[in-house]
Order: structure tokens, then sequence, then C-alpha cells
């Protein structure tokens, strides 16, 4: 064997791996995958058991329960530790890995980065079905993780020792990209995890990879300071991104320099630290009456980092001034331009801080001071 390969099995691989990952978000530098959650059974015992036992030290291990809770754990953990890590979880063959479909779509749909490695069915087929396999009739490559695709970020299945080459680093560009983030997942057949390999020893090097904070475009960010320049009753709702971003001492200086109310997303609850008049709350179905009497009253409605679900937007009925407009600030294009939406693509942290570019002062100039003579108790109020 060449001294620049390191011999392996695929499960051995996957841990070392895992163990040798840092994200690295405004030079912090921190593990990725810090551990791993799992329970054993069919397919994920004799090849990632037997690493996850012998590499410990690397990559610690907890037993749960209940595959679709280990999910909602470890994405609850990467919504706290604002999308800079997360958790790997891994389940069996048939029920314990189709368990945990619901905690991917969760993951996927909330865009919580979360590393799922379900075993799978034999690659060589010669064992025949195991317990609880699914068979399908017609595709005889098909298995319950096929489940995972319509819910996944990223979906690969491990049928060669050497597509780890391509398939962890892919698995971690997605994890890292607050894009692209969701539920990954790598299906493992049960024997693969098991094969040995010569991998080369550049693969478990340390590698740092950076969470991105995508700037905003000059003309974008005019735009939707025109647009609060010319409104009247301009209203802004918090999301989840102004968490994730650390936003909130920019969202709060824009809040109280041009006077705008801001409300709170179910994700974006803590998006706000100030206690201020323009402090909201919850809007929509967590909301108050209150502030949604205010929100049917806005002109412009500008989201920062929110998808702007049924729940916020309470089936998409609240806003009802018939010339409302709707402005977003989103690191994802698509939610940028929620409800036709004038977006700003870019990070959210990065896009409020243009608040003090020449362009915006002054197109904000003119709105600050009118707010200066008005009582912003009574802002709302005909």
């Amino acid at each position: 064997m060449p001294s620049d390969t390191v011999r392996l099995t695929v499960a051995q691989a996957i841990v070392t791996y895992l163990s040798r990952q840092y994200s690295v978000a405004d030079g912090q530098r921190r593990r990725l995958i810090p551990a791993a959650l799992g329970i054993f059974g069919h397919g994920n015992v004799a090849g990632l058991g037997q690493a996850l036992d012998q590499l410990s030290d690397a990559l610690p291990f907890i037993q749960g329960r209940n595959e679709q809770a280990l999910v909602h754990a470890a994405t609850a953990y990467a919504k706290a530790s604002r999308r800079h890590a997360t958790l790997a979880v891994t389940a069996s063959i048939g029920p314990g890995a189709l368990n945990m479909v619901t905690g991917a779509g969760v993951a996927t749909v909330n865009r919580l980065p979360v590393l799922l490695l379900p075993g799978d069915t034999y690659a060589t087929r010669r064992q025949g079905p195991v317990l609880q396999q699914l068979q399908h009739p017609i595709e005889a490559d098909t298995s319950v993780n096929d489940a995972f695709r319509p819910v996944a970020r990223f979906f690969d299945r491990i049928t060669r020792p050497e597509q780890l080459l391509t398939a962890l680093p892919q698995a971690m560009r997605v994890l890292t990209d607050p894009v692209d983030t969701g539920a990954v997942v790598l299906a493992l057949p049960q024997d693969i995890q098991s094969h040995a390999h010569d991998y080369p020893a550049e693969l478990f090097a340390e590698r740092d990879w950076t969470v991105r904070r995508p700037p905003p475009d000059p003309d974008e960010v005019e735009t939707v300071a025109q647009l609060l320049a010319q409104a009247q009753r301009p209203l802004i709702i918090a999301g989840g991104g102004v968490v994730y971003s650390d936003a909130t001492p920019e969202l709060e200086a824009l809040a109280a320099a041009a006077g705008i109310p801001v409300a709170e997303t179910f994700a974006g609850k803590g998006a706000v630290q100030q206690r201020a008049w323009w402090q909201l709350g919850g809007i929509g179905l967590e909301g108050t009456p209150a502030t949604n009497d205010l929100a049917r009253e806005a002109d412009l409605v500008l989201t920062v980092g929110s998808r702007l679900t049924d729940f916020a937007t309470a089936s998409q009925s609240l806003f009802q001034r018939p010339e409302v407009r709707f402005a977003g600030v989103n690191v994802n294009p698509y939610d940028a331009g929620r409800l036709g939406a004038t977006g700003i693509v870019a990070d959210a942290k990065r896009a409020l801080a243009e608040r003090d570019a020449d362009a915006v002062k002054a197109a904000l100039g003119g709105w600050v001071d009118r707010l200066d003579t008005a009582d912003p108790k009574c802002f709302f109020v005909e």
C-alpha cells in the first residue's frame, strides 16, 4: 500500500472524516459535526457501529430511543448553533430509516442542517431481503431511503467505497451553505459499510468550511431604500435568518433610526433584544391582535430572513391594505421574492449594515425626519 494512503472501512472513513471537519464563521472555528446520535439494528450495527465504537474519542456517540426524535434533536442543535454545527444521526434499514424522514423534512423546510446516515440494503443482494426490508416489485434498487430524496437537500447512496471521495465533501458543502442547507442523506448499504479501501491520506486532513456572508447588490439596496422612503406605514418582519446571521444589532439600529415597528416570526423569536416601542413581538397566528391590526394597515412590509409561511401571514390574509408592497432580505433568492417582494439577495447582517451607505442615507433621510416629528406610539393611528 502506498505511504500516502490509509486503509479503512467505509464506516471508519466516514467517522474519521467527520471528526476532522470544521466550520468557520466570522473568524470563529468549531467542529462541524461534534457527535453522532442513533439506534442500531439491521444495516448499521456491523459497519457504523464498529467504527463509532473504535473511534468514540474522535466522534462521541449517543444512543437514543426514537429515530425521529433524534433528528429533531440534531436539528434543534443546529438551530441553537446558528447553523454553524450540527449532529449526525444513524438508523437501521427499514422502519428505523423511514422514521427519520419526517425529521429530514422539518430540517429542510426550516433551512437547518442535519446529517443523516441511514443503513441500506445489501448492494450485492446475495443475502436476500433482510427483516422489514422494502421489496419493490418493479424497481429492485429501491429502498425506503429513496423516500428521503424529496425532502433532502443532498442525497447519495454509497455503493462503492471510492464514492466517499466526492460524496463527503459535497455533503459538507451543503451543510455549511446558508442557501442550500437542510437535510443531507448518505444512504449506506450494510455490506458496503464494512468494505475496506485504500483512501488518500489527504482526505482525512482537517478542513475548514467557511459559512459565507454574501454581500448585497448596491442597486437592490437602493431600490428597497426608495420603497422605505416612499412608505407611510412600513413594517419589518424578522425571521430566523436574523438570528442565524447574528444580525440583531443591525436590525435594532435600523428600526430605531427609522422608527419602523418590528414583528417576529416563530423562527425569528429573539431577533430583537431591546425593549423599545417598535418591538411588537409575534405576528400572524402567534401574534397579538394589536400587532396584527398594525400589519393590516401596513403599506410596505420588509421581511428579513423569513419564508413568510402561513403562520406569519395568516394564510396570506393578514396584509389587507390594497396598495401594500413587499420587500425581502434573504440569502436565498427564492425566499427573498416571497409574495412578489422586491428582494435583496444577501446575508442579513451585511444587508442591514448597508443602511450607512450614502445612497441609503439619502433615501431614508426624509423618512426619518418625518418620523422625528411624530408620536411613534400613534404611528399607525388615523
